[in-house]
C-alpha cells in the first residue's frame, strides 16, 4: 500500500509513490472541521478526558492517597524544587529525571498551594494527558479513514489499565504522550517523513520519552528499523533520540554517576532476589483490556489473545495477498512496537496493572490498522460499481459496529469507576494534618502519606531525604527488599537509621515489614523513641517519646 487518497482511504495498486519509497508529503487533507473523522477523534478525546476525570472525582482519589509510586514521582519534583536536594546526589528514585522535570512547574506551584493540592494538580495534568494521547493516536492513523479512526482512538480512550493509570502522577502517561508526539512527527501518513526537521524533532520527542521511562527504547528501535534503508534519515532521528535523551539526563547523572546507576539500573531493572513472579494469566488479562472484569476464566483471557493476535495478523495476511504489497512503514511500527512491549512485559518477574497502559496505543494501532487495511482491501470496486461506494459503506459499517462495541466497553468501565475506592480515606489524611505540625520532620515509608497531609517539606535541621524506600532499598542492596535481606547491607542500614534518628514522626503502612529495613537494633530504637498516636487500616502514626503535641 504505497499512499491514500485524500478520503484517506488506501490508494488502488498504481498511485501514489513508487512501492519502497515514502511520499514526499502529507496526503491532501480535507477540512479539518467538521469530517466525520475530525468528529470521532474529538468525540474519543471528550470520552477519555470525561472517564479520567470521573474516576478523579470519585471521593478521595483527587486529595488523598491512592498509590505509592506517585509519592516519589512527584515528591522528587518537591524536592528538587522547594528544598534544593538533587536526585540521585542527594536521595535516590529509581526512574531518570524525566518525570521530574515535567512535574517541576507544579511542585513550584506546591510552594503556594501545599503538596497535596500539587498533587492533585499533577493528577489532573496526568488525567489530561492520557486524553490527549488518544487525540494523538486519531492524528496518526486518521489518513486511513474512519475505521481506523474509531478503533483505534476508541480502544486508547475506554484501555482499562491506561484509565486506572491516569488516576494519579504516574510516568506510564506521559511516556505514551512523548512516544505519540514522537510518532507523529517521524511519520507523514504512513510512511517515514523525508525531513530531516522532521525526524530530529520525532526523535528528540522520543528521547524524552526515554528520561521519563527507558521504555520508549522498544518503539525507538522499531522506528530504526524501518529507517535502516535510508542511512541519512536514520542518523537524523538517532541524533535526535540522543539528544532528547542525554540533555535531560546527563545534568543530574553527572554529578553522581555511580548513584544514578544504582537508581536507574540496579534499582529499577536490576534482578529481585527472591521475587515473586507476577502471574501469566493477570498478565494477559490486563494487556487484552479484560482489567475490569471480575475473575475471568482463564479460557476468556486466553480467548481475547488469540482473538487479538488473529486479528491483527490474519488482517496483515489477507490484506498483503490482496494487494501483494507489504505493510507500509506505519503498521510495521504500530504491530512491531506492540509485538516487543508484550515479550518485554511477559519475560520478568515483575509487572504492574499501569504498564499495561504503556500498551494501549501501539494495541490499538496494531489492531486498527491491519482491519481498515483489509477492509479497504476487500472494498475495491470490481464490475460496474461505482468507485468508492463499496468501500464507504463497508467503513461506515465497520466503524458503526466498532463504535458500539467501544461505548459498551465504556459504560463498563464507568461502572467498576464508580465502585472504586482509593487507598486512603480523605478523613484520614485531614486528621494526620491536624496531628502532625508543618514543617515536622515525618518519616513515611509510603511518602504520598506525607505529600497528601502537606508534610514533605521539613524546616528541621538534618531532616532525612528518603523519598522512595522501596526503591532505595533495591538499590543499595543489588535488588534485595527487607524481607530478602536488604538490611544487612551497610548502606541500607545507614540510611534507615540516619532517617529514624532525625524524625520527629514516623508513619508505617500496613506493608511497612516489606518496604523498611527493619534491624533488630533499629526496631529496638524505635519502640523505645516512639509512641502510636493514630491507628488507621493503612498503617500507624507515631509520635516521638517526649515531643509535646504540636511541635
Amino acid at each position: 500500500m504505497s499512499g491514500t487518497t485524500p478520503r484517506g482511504t488506501i490508494a488502488s495498486p498504481g498511485s501514489g509513490e513508487p512501492q519502497g519509497e515514502p511520499a514526499a508529503g502529507p496526503a491532501p487533507a480535507p477540512g479539518i472541521l467538521g469530517t466525520p473523522v475530525t468528529l470521532v477523534i474529538v468525540a474519543a478525546t471528550v470520552l477519555a478526558l470525561a472517564l479520567r476525570l470521573y474516576q478523579l472525582s470519585r471521593p478521595g482519589f483527587l486529595l488523598s492517597v491512592n498509590e505509592y509510586d506517585d509519592g516519589p514521582y512527584f515528591g522528587s519534583a518537591v524536592r528538587l524544587v522547594v528544598q534544593g536536594a538533587v536526585p540521585y546526589r542527594d536521595f535516590l528514585i529509581v526512574q531518570p529525571p524525566g518525570i521530574t522535570l515535567l512535574m517541576t512547574p507544579v511542585a513550584l506551584l506546591s510552594k503556594a498551594t501545599g503538596t497535596a493540592w500539587g498533587m492533585a494538580v499533577g493528577r489532573i495534568l496526568t488525567s489530561i494527558a492520557g486524553a490527549v494521547s488518544v487525540a494523538l493516536v486519531g492524528m496518526l492513523v486518521r489518513h486511513r479513514g474512519l475505521l481506523a479512526t474509531v478503533i483505534a482512538c476508541g480502544i486508547t480512550a475506554v484501555y482499562p489499565d491506561a484509565i486506572q493509570a491516569d488516576k494519579t502522577v504516574l510516568v506510564e502517561s506521559w511516556l505514551v504522550l512523548f512516544c505519540l508526539l514522537g510518532a507523529l512527527a517521524v511519520f507523514e501518513g504512513d510512511h517515514v517523513s523525508a525531513r530531516t526537521r522532521r525526524l530530529v524533532w520525532g526523535g528528540v520527542a522520543f528521547g524524552f520519552a526515554g528520561a521519563v521511562e527507558p521504555w520508549a527504547i522498544f518503539p525507538v528501535l522499531v522506528i530504526v528499523a524501518v529507517t535502516l534503508r535510508w542511512p541519512r534519515r536514520l542518523g537524523a532521528y538517532v541524533g535526535g533520540v540522543a539528544a532528547g535523551f542525554l540533555v535531560p539526563v546527563l545534568p543530574f547523572a553527572v554529578p553522581a554517576p555511580y548513584k544514578f546507576y544504582e537508581a536507574t539500573i540496579v534499582g529499577q531493572i536490576g534482578p529481585r532476589a527472591g521475587a515473586t513472579r507476577t502471574s501469566f494469566w493477570e498478565r494477559v488479562q490486563d494487556m487484552t483490556g479484560l482489567a475490569d472484569v471480575s475473575r475471568p476464566s482463564h479460557l476468556m483471557d486466553l480467548a481475547a489473545a488469540v482473538a487479538i493476535i488473529a486479528v491483527v495478523f490474519g488482517c496483515l495476511g489477507l490484506a498483503f495477498l490482496l494487494t501483494w504489497r507489504p505493510p507500509p512503514a506505519l503498521d510495521a511500527f504500530a504491530v512491531g512496537s506492540a509485538g516487543l512491549v508484550v515479550v518485554a512485559f511477559l519475560w520478568p518477574s515483575q509487572f504492574h496493572y499501569h504498564f499495561a497502559a504503556f500498551l494501549a496505543p501501539f494495541l490499538a494501532m496494531a489492531i486498527a490498522l491491519p482491519v481498515s487495511a483489509l477492509v479497504s482491501g476487500l472494498a475495491q470496486p470490481s464490475g460496474g460499481a461505482a468507485p468508492g461506494s463499496g468501500r464507504a459503506l463497508v467503513q461506515w459499517g465497520g466503524a458503526c459496529l466498532a463504535g458500539l462495541a467501544l461505548l459498551v466497553m465504556a459504560v463498563v468501565q464507568f461502572g467498576w469507576e464508580s465502585h472504586n475506592t482509593p487507598h486512603m480515606p480523605l478523613s484520614v489524611t485531614t486528621r494526620a494534618r491536624h496531628l502532625i505540625p508543618p514543617g515536622a520532620c515525618l518519616l513515611a515509608d509510603e511518602v504520598s502519606f506525607a505529600i497528601m497531609t502537606d508534610r514533605l517539606v521539613s524546616d528541621v535541621p538534618g531532616c532525612s531525604l528518603l523519598l522512595d524506600s522501596t526503591g532505595t532499598n533495591y538499590a543499595l542492596s543489588h535488588g534485595r527488599d527487607p524481607e530478602t535481606g536488604a538490611a544487612r547491607y551497610p548502606a541500607v542500614d545507614a540510611v534507615w537509621t540516619y532517617a529514624f534518628d532525625h524524625a520527629q514522626y514516623v508513619w508505617l503502612s500496613k506493608l511497612n515489614n516489606h518496604r523498611v529495613a527493619w534491624t533488630p537494633a533499629l526496631r529496638t530504637y524505635f519502640q523505645a523513641h516512639f509512641t502510636a498516636i493514630m491507628r488507621v487500616s493503612a498503617g500507624t502514626l507515631y509520635r516521638r517519646a517526649g515531643l509535646k503535641p504540636g511541635t
